[in-house]
């Protein structure tokens, strides 16, 4: 599947995206952050990755499929190109928030070597879903990533 950098005129694909989940996403106040990273795969768009690189480290915002295209590997392919992106740049830590209730999700970051770390406690606005919160750790020098285990028990997936 094509991933590639968002391209200006993915942003009306992206915002339909974004609508049909759970999210508001205001796609040109992150176009407009230095430090905001948006992913696209598929051709056309089926999906969209945003993380936030601070310092040495990434923060997934978001990741949408559109629903029409879930189950067919744009999260997996977009999530690849973040962690190939985050060795290049030396990234030490990724980490996400996923609803409690998304287990596809759960197994995704799962099965990359997230581990998970806590619990926010009615994250999501929407209906107070907690949120728990996951971490990936990567060695800066050799791109590897580092062994981690749960710091909580995890729904099963």
């Amino acid at each position: 599947m094509l991933v590639r950098p968002m391209d200006p005129a993915d942003r009306a694909r992206v915002v339909e995206i974004a609508g049909l989940g759970d999210q508001e996403l205001d796609v040109d106040a992150e176009l407009a952050r230095s430090w905001a990273r948006i992913w696209t795969a598929g051709d056309p768009v089926v999906a969209f990755l945003l993380a936030w690189a601070v310092a040495d480290e990434l923060h997934v915002i978001n990741v949408a499929t559109h629903p029409d295209h879930r189950r067919c590997g744009a999260a997996r392919a977009l999530l690849a190109e973040l962690l190939t992106h985050a060795r290049a740049n030396r990234v030490r830590l990724v980490v996400l928030e996923v609803r409690r209730s998304n287990r596809a999700a759960l197994s995704l970051y799962r099965s990359h070597g997230f581990c998970a770390m806590g619990i926010r406690r009615g994250y999501y606005a929407d209906n107070a879903e907690d949120a728990i919160e996951m971490m990936l750790a990567i060695d800066p020098q050799s791109g590897q990533i580092l062994p981690g285990r749960d710091e909580i028990a995890l729904p099963e997936v």
